[in-house]
């Protein structure tokens, strides 16, 4: 056997607990075929010596927006403004075509909120997105076509504030939509690039479709235009169901066209789970809670008529797709652990493996029915080293220790799924291994750290942990062989490194399919 690829010199951790270590690592077809002894003699058409660099599985985010990352990055962000005036400063040298469209929103950094008002002085069709993706400023021309039903908040004046969340902020961002596919491909590489100098060999888009964050009818094609540089799992939106007659034996009565579910596609891009929203987020105050934010924001609000969202998750599972819940606030996780629960007295299926994206704020008692239920918790442990003090003080001494919780799941035999929700909070997954084991925000407030696990526990949740969490554990997250030989080379070893260190490990070389794809070292040439 020749074999296509032989990398020697590697301090491997494969992350395999049948075999922990090696140093040399064979790869045939874009896959792992051999360690060692196994392969250190055969022929190879490439030799590439690491020089005792340490490499790991290749990290798997498994809830990441690539092609909001990617429109993000060619987008007027005002996210390094502190002042209303700095703002409009920014935005009136901003190029612009029909809207003007902006990024990096976040009222609790100015000096004041911005207002319609302020951004009528910009321009018409201006459409400023909260940082969360649930809430927007837009001037006053774009709110006064939206449509009636919509709720416009209003100052004690009883002007338009032109704040606009969660459902009113879909009906005005659905005014500039669609995005050409040829825009959103572009973006899409943009965010796939991003994730690969991160060591991301897999990035699960969060919700194409319509929606929230959909972009087109045609969505799907864009990832289609062109290969990418990383693996793609892409979630649907619940909202793309549509009323089927099919045949009574069946029990679906709603699906996508020709029974479109989880699990098509190939190793490069598939249909992963279902994408549902219950509520909002805490960066909005839109996070639905039980007992109300401190400080006066109210308890949060749900996305929807509970009976919509309900039948969307009844309705999901029966059309067997493995349904991915977006619940932050543990009103809307008691909501998901219901209905979840209800779909699976209804129709028991082994090895649903349904997830709940975000699992923000979880109450003890929520953590036990998780295991229960054999819920996926897909969580963003970046969001607390950046927000974490923000969040800390609107959940009070009491909640926050509930705050994306890690030891707790793992002491009850959960499966923790890492991931960035990119871009959103920094995507970079050795930045959340490091606060899933420090558990302090970057001004080192300590945020819930009895939750914090140890650095082994970490990775697994952004390799092996978020691979079962997109049904990809049988060709990723360890360096076994018969697996895809998807592989991170990194300058330091966040196993026995400084844990203050690890977030700031450099990437050498992001390594798919047994191409080096991301090779800044020079490892390949």
């Amino acid at each position: 056997m020749i074999l296509d690829l032989k990398v020697v010199g590697g301090r491997f951790g494969t992350l395999d607990p049948a075999r922990p270590g090696a140093a040399v690592l064979g790869v045939w077809g874009g896959r792992i075929v051999g360690l060692d002894e196994d392969v250190a003699d055969l022929p190879a058409r490439r030799v590439v010596d690491l020089g005792g660099a340490v490499a790991l599985p290749g990290f798997v985010d498994a809830h990441n927006h690539l092609a909001w990352a990617g429109r993000a990055s060619r987008t007027p962000d005002v996210s390094g403004c502190t002042t209303v005036t700095q703002v409009l400063d920014l935005l009136a040298d901003a190029p612009r075509a029909a809207w003007l469209e902006v990024v990096g929103y976040d009222h609790r950094a100015l000096d004041r909120p911005l207002t319609a008002r302020d951004l009528d002085v910009v321009g018409p069709r201006v459409y400023v997105q909260d940082l969360s993706g649930h809430a927007c400023v837009v001037s006053s021309d774009v709110l006064a076509d939206l449509p009636a039903s919509v709720v416009v908040p209003r100052d004690a004046a009883g002007v338009p504030t032109g704040f606009l969340a969660e459902r009113a902020q879909s009906a005005a961002r659905a005014m500039m939509l669609p995005y050409s596919i040829a825009d959103i491909a572009a973006d899409v590489r943009r965010g796939a690039e991003q994730c690969l100098r991160e060591g991301v060999v897999l990035a699960a888009e969060a919700g194409v479709g319509e929606g929230l964050i959909g972009s087109s009818p045609l969505e799907i094609a864009a990832y289609q235009q062109e290969p990418l540089p990383i693996r793609v799992q892409l979630m649907v939106s619940s909202g793309e169901l549509r009323d089927v007659r099919a045949h009574a034996e069946d029990g679906v009565r709603r699906a996508l066209p020709l029974g479109l579910r989880t699990g098509l596609g190939d190793e490069w891009l598939s249909i992963g789970a279902l994408k549902l929203w219950t509520d909002g987020g805490m960066i909005a105050r839109t996070a639905a809670l039980t007992e109300p934010y401190v400080g006066g924001y109210g308890v949060g609000q749900l996305q929807d008529e509970p009976d919509v969202m309900r039948a969307a998750i009844l309705d999901g599972h029966a059309a067997g797709w493995q349904l991915a819940v977006h619940a932050i606030g543990d009103r809307a996780v008691d909501f998901a652990l219901d209905a979840l629960a209800e779909a699976g007295a209804l129709l028991p299926r082994p090895d649903a493996r349904h997830r709940i994206e975000h699992c923000g704020l979880v109450r003890p008692d929520q953590v036990d029915r998780i295991a229960e239920l054999g819920v996926i918790p897909v969580v963003q442990p970046t969001f607390l080293w950046a927000y974490g003090d923000d969040y800390s003080t609107i959940m009070g001494p009491e909640r926050a220790p509930w705050l994306y919780r890690g030891r707790a799941f793992l002491d009850r035999g959960v499966v923790v799924a890492g991931s960035s929700d990119r871009p959103v909070a920094d995507g970079n997954p050795l930045r959340a291994v490091q606060f899933m084991v420090e558990r302090r925000s970057r001004t080192g407030l300590a945020v819930g750290p009895d939750e914090a696990v140890s650095v082994t526990e970490a990775l697994h949740a952004y390799t092996a942990g978020a691979a079962y969490a997109c049904r990809r554990e049988d060709v990723l997250g360890s360096l076994t062989p018969g697996k895809l030989a998807d592989f991170v080379v990194l300058d330091d070893d966040p196993r026995t490194c400084e844990v203050s260190r690890i977030g700031d490990i450099g990437v050498s070389a992001t390594v798919v399919g047994g191409e080096f794809r991301h090779d800044p070292a020079g490892f390949a040439s």
